[in-house]
C-alpha cells in the first residue's frame, strides 16, 4: 500500500472500557434477563475459571454478538467509547471524513489561536517533478502565512483598539491578543494539507462503520492508513472485536464512485465547465449572502406553538399561540434558557423546539465550515471537492483583508499560486485526491445544512458572539435575520449569549470573562450587528 512522504499518522488509544466487547453481549443479554443485569464475568467468567469454561464462553459470546451484528441490533456497541489521540492527520482529511457524521466528540489544536509550524503538512506519495511542485507550493503557502501575519498586524490593531478604545492607551499588553487575531486570519493562506493533533473519541460502533466506510472520497488512502491504525489499536486492545469486523466497502463499489466516473468523462471534455456552471447557479441563489434559507416547514410557529399546548395538556383557549412560544424561547419565562450549559434536550418544554425546521444553502471557506460542522446536531451534505473543481481560484476572503490593498493583493497572489500548483499537478497527471492537498484553507465550500429549531437556536446563541470566528458568525447572522422574515415570533429569540442572559436577568451578561469581546451587543438590534475581526 502507497505511504505518504510526510510523517506516518500517530495513533493511540489513550482511554477505554476494559472488557468493550464483553461489555457489549452483556448488555444485549440483559435485555433478556430475568434475574438483574448481566456482568461481564457472566458472559466470559475472569481467571481462574477454568480454560474449557472460557473457550466454551467465548464461542457463546461471538454467536450473539454475530447474530446481533447481523440483524442491525447495534445499540449494544455504543456503549464501550475509545479516546484516540491522532497526530500527523490533515485537516482535509478531519473535515472530509472524521468530524463529516455526528456521532464523535475531537478537541483539536486551533489555528485560530496556536500559530502554525513550518513543515507541519502531509506529502503525499509523489516523485519526480510533481513532488517538487508540491514542496515548492506549500512553500509559498507558508511564506504567505508568515508575511500575512505581519502585515495584518495594523489593519487587525485599529479594529482592535475601536473596539477597546481603553486598552489603546496602553497597548503593549494587547500585542499578543491582537497577533492571535492576525494569525486567525492569515491562516486562510495555508494549504488543507497542515497536519493536527487532536483527542477523538467513539464508540465501537462508529470505529466499526469507520472500517466498513474507509475507502471513499475524498482522502481514500489518508483515510485508510489512519483508520487501520485505530482498528488495529482496537484489536490490541480487545481482540474479540474481529469476529464482527467488516471489510472495508473497495472505493470502485461506494455509491458516489460509479456516479463521478459516469460524469468525469464529460468534466474532462469541458474543462471544469459543469462545476462552474453549479458554482455560477448556486451563487446566484445565494444573492450575496453566506448562507440563504432555502426552506422551512409549513406553520412552523402554529405547530411549535400547539407543542408546547401539548406537553401541559392545555387547549388553544387557555394558551395563545404567542404565549406557547414564549413560554419554550423567551428567556425570560424559560429558565433553561439563561444558563451556560445547554440542557434543551432534557427539558420537555424546550424538546417541543425539534418540530420546527429550517434549511440553509451556504457558501463558507474550508476553514469556517470545519468549525460549522463541529455543531454536529446541525448536519449538512458536503461536496466531493474534486466535483467542484473548475481550475479557477475560487476561494473566500475575510473582510478585512480588503481594508489594506497591499495585503489584499498578497491574500489574491496566494490563492493563484495555491491554484497554479494544483493545476500544475493536474497537468502531470497527478491523482485528484493528492492536488487537492494544495487547496488553501479559503477554498469555498459550497453545501446544503438542515436542522430543528432546539439546535439551531444552540448553534446561534453560541455563534452571534462577536468572540465567534467571523465568518461563521456572519452565517449565523444571515441565518437569523431570515428567519425573522418568514417567523418573526421564534426570529425575535435567535440571539447570542449576552442578549439571553439579560433577557434572563442572568449575571454577568458576558459569560466569557476574560474573553469578552469589548461590545455592548446585548444593546444592539440584530440587523446592526458589524464587525470585522
Amino acid at each position: 500500500m502507497r505511504r505518504f512522504l510526510s510523517p506516518e499518522p500517530d495513533v493511540t488509544i489513550t482511554n477505554a472500557f476494559a472488557r468493550p466487547f464483553d461489555n457489549a453481549v452483556a448488555t444485549a443479554r440483559t435485555c433478556y434477563s430475568g434475574t438483574g443485569i448481566v456482568s461481564e464475568d457472566k458472559v466470559l467468567p475472569s481467571p481462574p475459571a477454568e480454560e474449557a469454561v472460557r473457550r466454551r464462553k467465548a464461542e457463546a459470546r461471538d454467536r450473539l454478538a454475530q447474530d446481533l451484528y447481523k440483524a442491525g441490533h447495534h445499540t449494544t456497541l455504543q456503549h464501550a467509547t475509545f479516546q484516540f489521540s491522532l497526530s500527523n492527520v490533515s485537516r482535509h482529511f478531519i473535515w472530509s471524513f472524521l468530524h463529516s457524521h455526528p456521532f464523535y466528540n475531537s478537541e483539536q489544536v486551533s489555528q485560530r489561536y496556536v500559530a502554525v509550524k513550518e513543515g507541519f503538512y502531509a506529502v503525499p506519495p509523489l516523485e519526480g517533478e510533481a513532488l517538487r511542485v508540491y514542496q515548492e507550493t506549500v512553500a509559498a503557502q507558508n511564506r504567505s502565512y508568515r508575511e500575512l501575519c505581519e502585515s495584518l498586524l495594523p489593519p487587525v490593531e485599529g479594529e482592535y483598539f475601536k473596539r477597546f478604545v481603553a486598552r489603546g492607551r496602553q497597548p503593549e499588553p494587547w500585542r499578543k491578543e491582537i497577533q492571535k487575531k492576525a494569525q486567525e486570519i492569515a491562516r486562510y493562506v495555508l494549504p488543507v494539507a497542515t497536519f493536527a493533533y487532536l483527542y477523538h473519541t467513539v464508540s465501537g460502533l462508529t470505529l466499526l462503520r469507520y472500517y466498513r466506510t474507509m475507502a471513499q472520497f475524498d482522502t481514500p488512502l489518508e483515510q485508510r492508513l489512519v483508520v487501520e491504525r485505530m482498528v488495529q489499536r482496537l484489536l490490541e486492545h480487545d481482540p474479540a472485536y474481529v469476529a464482527i469486523l467488516q471489510e472495508p466497502i473497495p472505493l470502485e463499489e461506494t455509491a458516489e464512485f460509479g456516479i463521478v466516473e459516469r460524469f468525469r468523462t464529460s468534466r474532462s471534455s469541458n474543462n471544469g465547465d459543469d462545476a462552474a456552471e453549479f458554482a455560477r447557479e448556486f451563487d446566484a441563489q445565494l444573492g450575496g449572502l453566506t448562507s440563504r434559507l432555502a426552506g422551512w416547514s409549513a406553520g412552523n410557529e402554529e405547530i411549535l406553538a400547539q407543542s408546547v399546548r401539548e406537553v401541559f395538556g392545555l387547549a388553544r383557549g387557555r394558551m395563545t399561540d404567542d404565549e406557547a412560544i414564549a413560554l419554550a424561547l423567551d428567556p425570560a419565562k424559560n429558565s433553561y434558557l439563561g444558563e451556560t450549559l445547554n440542557t434543551t434536550t432534557h427539558s420537555k418544554l424546550t424538546r417541543a423546539l425539534f418540530h420546527p425546521h429550517y434549511t440553509f444553502r451556504k457558501k463558507l471557506s474550508h476553514t469556517g465550515d470545519s468549525q460549522n460542522q463541529r455543531h454536529r446536531m446541525t448536519p449538512g451534505s458536503r461536496p466531493i471537492l474534486a466535483s467542484h473543481f473548475t481550475g479557477e481560484p475560487d476561494f473566500i476572503t475575510p473582510p478585512i483583508v480588503t481594508l489594506d490593498a497591499r495585503v489584499h493583493s498578497a491574500y489574491v497572489a496566494a490563492m493563484e499560486k495555491a491554484w497554479d500548483g494544483i493545476n500544475r499537478l493536474r497537468t502531470l497527471g497527478t491523482p485528484e485526491e493528492f492536488t487537492l492537498y494544495l487547496l488553501p484553507n479559503a477554498a469555498s465550500i459550497r453545501f446544503t445544512e438542515s436542522t430543528d429549531l432546539l439546535n439551531l437556536r444552540h448553534k446561534l446563541a453560541m455563534r452571534l458572539c462577536y468572540n465567534a470566528q467571523e465568518e461563521i458568525w456572519r452565517a449565523s447572522l444571515d441565518e437569523a435575520l431570515q428567519i425573522r422574515e418568514v417567523n418573526p415570533r421564534i426570529g425575535m429569540y435567535l440571539l447570542p449569549p449576552c442578549t439571553l442572559r439579560q433577557m434572563s436577568k442572568t449575571t454577568p451578561l458576558c459569560p466569557e470573562g476574560k474573553r469578552y469581546c469589548g461590545e455592548r451587543v446585548w444593546t444592539y438590534k440584530l440587523e446592526e450587528y458589524r464587525r470585522l475581526i
